[in-house]
C-alpha cells in the first residue's frame, strides 16, 4: 500500500501548504484560484468522458445509479460526516464542502482505481506517486479557499484506494478494457459535475450519482 499512503500524506501535506497560503491571500485572489482551479477540473471531467466508445451505458448507468444514491442518500451522509468534521472544529470555514467535494474529486477516476490495482497486484505504487503529486499541488490550491476540509479528504482517499489493494486479485479479473473506458467515462461526467458545482453554475448531487461508476461496469459486464 506504498502508492495510497504516499497519495494520503500529499494531500495533507499539500492541504497544509495550501492553507498556510490561504491565509495570506485576500478574498478576490482565492475566488481567481478557485475559478481557475475548477475550470482545470473541468478539463479533466471532459477529458475523461469522452473516453467512452457508447454512450448507452452511460446514459443508464446514471439513470440507474441516480435512483440508487437517491435512495441511500448518499450526499446527505456525506455533508453530515463534513459537518460533524466541521462541529468538531468549531465550526471554521467552508469545511463540509471542503471534505466533499475533494473526497469525490481524489476518488472518482481511473487514476485511483487502477493505480490502486496496479499496486496491490504488481507492488508498483507508480500510478499513485503520479497522482499523488496531481493530488498534492491541488491541494495546495483547494485548501487555499476551502480550508481544513480538504486535509480531511485524505481519509476516505486511505480506505478507498487501500481496500480496492487489498482486494486486487479479485478485481482485475472483471476490470477489462471496455469495462474500464467506460467506468472512466461515467467518473469523468461526474468529475465534470463537480466543477460545475464549484463554479457555482448549478448545484449537481454527484454523491448520489456515485453508484452510477459501478453501474457502469454491471452493464458492459453483462452486454
Amino acid at each position: 500500500m506504498k502508492g495510497t499512503i504516499v497519495n494520503t500524506l500529499a494531500i495533507i501535506i499539500g492541504g497544509s501548504l495550501g492553507m498556510l497560503l490561504g491565509n495570506r491571500l485576500g478574498d478576490r485572489f482565492k475566488e481567481i484560484v478557485m475559478q481557475g482551479l475548477s475550470l482545470a477540473v473541468l478539463l479533466i471531467g471532459i477529458q475523461m468522458a469522452l473516453s467512452t466508445q457508447n454512450p448507452t451505458y452511460i446514459i443508464f448507468s446514471l439513470l440507474i445509479g441516480g435512483l440508487i444514491g437517491e435512495l441511500i442518500n448518499i450526499e446527505a451522509k456525506l455533508e453530515k460526516i463534513g459537518k460533524w468534521f466541521e462541529r468538531k472544529l468549531g465550526n471554521r470555514g467552508r469545511v463540509a464542502e471542503g471534505f466533499v467535494q475533494c473526497s469525490l474529486i481524489y476518488c472518482v477516476g481511473a487514476m485511483a482505481i487502477m493505480g490502486a490495482i496496479q499496486d496491490g497486484l504488481q507492488q508498483d505504487p507508480s500510478t499513485l506517486y503520479a497522482k499523488a503529486l496531481l493530488d498534492g499541488f491541488s491541494g495546495i490550491a483547494f485548501a487555499s479557499t476551502l480550508g481544513v476540509g480538504v486535509i480531511l479528504s485524505a481519509i476516505p482517499v486511505f480506505f478507498y484506494q487501500g481496500t480496492i489493494t487489498l482486494l486486487a486479485g479479485q478485481a482485475k479479473m472483471f476490470l477489462t478494457e471496455p469495462i474500464i473506458a467506460e467506468m472512466t467515462a461515467t467518473g469523468g461526467l461526474l468529475i465534470l459535475a463537480i466543477a460545475l458545482n464549484l463554479l457555482n453554475i448549478t448545484k449537481i448531487k454527484v454523491g448520489n450519482l456515485l453508484p452510477s461508476i459501478f453501474i457502469s461496469i454491471l452493464l458492459v459486464y453483462l452486454f
